[in-house]
Order: structure tokens, then C-alpha cells, then sequence
């Protein structure tokens, strides 16, 4: 398994990173194959585990925390936090009264008594900045947490953050975890040059475009029968993606490789991107996954690849991409109408 370096943490992780978003309830609801995987995982010389208190509504980090009993040390532990994590309005965000309690929540299921990683789940547009950064500085100097980082900030923000750090020396964002696949370049174009330009490392989420790039879902095909999903999500009958797939798929054969193998060998090629999440369900899939991890592509496929899909481009979002209120919420583009009239 090849290495690189978490930005400039100094911290050394695999290409591949075990995501655990489908430990528990909502994907494998049997702990010990869950524990197997990561055992597996580790074997294969995957040191870079990710999770978060929401997955799996804090089962996911219940059974990391058992699987790595013995076996601390050989990971970089990363988990996150800002979901919602139970009734009440500050049970989530990014607010240091919620990230004081979060963590401690997060070191008694992990079983640790540190976290590598603590990275901020979502933006919160509600809190400041200076705020979560203040509480999260707070944690590394206690010695709870090594270094801090973000996931689905959009650039600005990330520039933002940077700034309010070096102003009032607080720690830094150290990493960025946004979504970035074949089908999905968008971050090439801005949050990839700003997390280089700040020596950040990147780790992806999605390579696979939540199953789109493993060529199950084919344009005027029925869906794969998925127990677990009890909706089909919307990207994954997208027109213009499923027929990126079908020109995807013919480049992965000339290739000599499974379109998966392709997807995650395209993630790991990008040279600002630290490591790919791999988000396994079961033993076999987590085996196929690792099957892949010396592929590499050379500049003919690249080429081809860019060719079905421009740098700089994302044929449409994933479902589950944070979208800022801005966009989602129609008041925040409208002014009220007796305003209207008057201007």
C-alpha cells in the first residue's frame, strides 16, 4: 500500500483510507464482519481509518473502537463531528459548548484516549468560525486531538478559516475531505489549488460516485436489488452520468482493469490528493477494493478520461453534497416584499 504525507502534519497515511459510513445500522448490522474488514484492511497495510458520530447514529465509531482494541497505534484515527446527534437544538454544529461534549462523546466509543483527526462534518453557517477553531485548539492542546480538519467546505471558507487562524494564533486547518470522483472534478478547479496552496492534505470521499463508477446502474436498466436502500438516490439515475458510465467502462476494459479499479486509480492519481475513502459494505467488496490499490494510469487514459469528462467539471451533485443555505433556502435570495416595493 503506498504512503504519503497528511499535508504538512508531518503524519505519515495510506492511499487508501477505510471509511466506516456503512458500519452499522444503516449499511452492515453485523459488528464482527465490520471488525473483520478493518482487520483485513490493516493487514493490507491501509493505516487510515475515518469515521464519524453520525454513522450509523454512533454505532460506526462503537465498532471501530472495538475492532482497534490492540491495535491503536497502527492507525491515524480520524472522526468528525457538527451532525445532529439526538433531540434538542445544540446536540450538533460547530458551537464549543457541542464540540467539548461531542469529543469526549467520540473518545469513550472509540476507546481512545486521542483522536488524530477531529474534523468539522458540515459547514456552520450559524457559528462563527473563530469560534469551533477557539474549541478545537482548546482540544489539541489538551492532547484530545493531534490535528483538525474539515469536510464540504467550499474554498472561501477554507480561506476564511486560514485567515481567522493566523490572526488569532489559533491551530489550523490542517485537512480538507470533500467529494471527488470521475464524474465529479468541480473541487480541480478551486478547493484542490486553495488546500495546496495552504499545505493541506485531501482526503476524498465518493471515488466511486456512491456506486455509480462500479458500472452496476446502466442507462435503461432496472436498479440492482439493495435491501438496504430504501430509495433510489437521484444521481444515480442522472442521464448525463450514466452515460459518462457507458463511455467510462469501454476506456477501463482497454485499460485491463474493472471500472472500479479505474475510479479509485483516477482518485489516488490526482497529485494534491492525500488518500481515497473506501467505503466497503461487505468482505468481498472491501476485497475487490484492495485488489486495486497498486493500479495506476498513464497519461493515454488520463487523457481519455478527460476527454468524457473535462477537468474542472461535476456532471451533476450527490445527493447527500452539502449545499449552503444560500442555494437551499429561497428567503435568503428574496427581499421581504413590503422591501421589494420600496426598493
Amino acid at each position: 500500500m503506498r504512503t504519503r504525507r497528511l499535508g504538512a502534519t508531518g503524519i505519515e497515511v495510506s492511499a487508501y483510507c477505510l471509511g466506516t459510513m456503512m458500519f452499522g445500522r444503516n449499511g452492515n448490522r453485523d459488528p464482527d464482519e465490520c471488525a473483520r474488514m478493518v482487520h483485513r484492511a490493516l493487514d493490507a497495510g491501509v493505516n487510515f481509518v475515518d469515521t464519524a458520530d453520525v454513522y450509523g447514529y454512533s454505532e460506526a465509531e462503537e465498532i471501530v473502537g472495538a475492532a482497534l482494541e490492540g491495535r491503536r497505534d497502527e492507525v491515524v484515527l480520524a472522526t468528525k463531528f457538527s451532525g445532529p446527534m439526538g433531540e434538542g437544538p445544540n446536540r450538533s454544529g460547530g458551537s464549543r459548548r457541542w464540540i467539548m461534549r461531542a469529543v469526549e462523546d467520540s473518545l469513550r466509543r472509540l476507546r481512545t484516549d486521542y483522536i488524530d483527526l477531529y474534523q468539522i462534518h458540515h459547514p456552520d453557517p450559524d457559528t462563527d468560525i473563530e469560534e469551533t477553531l477557539s474549541a478545537l485548539t482548546d482540544l489539541v492542546r489538551a492532547g484530545k486531538v493531534r490535528a483538525i480538519g474539515s469536510s464540504n467546505l467550499p474554498a472561501e471558507r477554507i480561506v476564511e478559516a486560514q485567515w481567522v487562524s493566523e490572526r488569532r494564533s489559533l491551530h489550523r486547518l490542517r485537512t480538507e475531505q470533500p467529494t471527488y470522483s470521475i464524474l465529479n472534478r468541480g473541487i480541480e478547479r478551486d478547493v484542490l489549488p486553495v488546500c495546496r496552496g495552504y499545505g493541506m492534505g485531501v482526503l476524498v470521499w465518493g471515488p466511486l460516485s456512491m456506486g455509480l463508477l462500479t458500472g452496476r446502474y446502466r442507462r435503461g436498466a432496472a436498479p440492482p436489488d439493495n435491501a438496504r436502500m430504501r430509495w433510489v438516490p437521484r444521481h444515480l439515475t442522472d442521464e448525463a452520468k450514466l452515460e459518462a458510465v457507458d463511455r467510462l467502462l469501454p476506456v477501463a476494459e482497454d485499460a485491463g482493469m474493472p471500472l472500479t479499479h479505474l475510479a479509485m486509480a483516477f482518485a489516488t492519481t490526482h497529485p494534491d490528493v492525500t488518500s481515497a475513502i473506501i467505503g466497503p459494505r461487505t468482505e468481498e467488496q472491501l476485497a475487490d477494493l484492495l485488489a486495486g490499490a497498486t493500479r495506476t494510469l498513464d497519461d493515454e487514459v488520463l487523457d481519455r478520461i478527460d476527454e468524457i469528462v473535462p477537468p474542472g467539471t461535476d456532471l451533476g451533485p450527490l445527493d447527500v453534497s452539502y449545499t449552503p443555505p444560500a442555494i437551499t433556502t429561497p428567503m435568503a435570495r428574496r427581499r421581504p416584499p413590503n422591501s421589494r416595493a420600496a426598493a
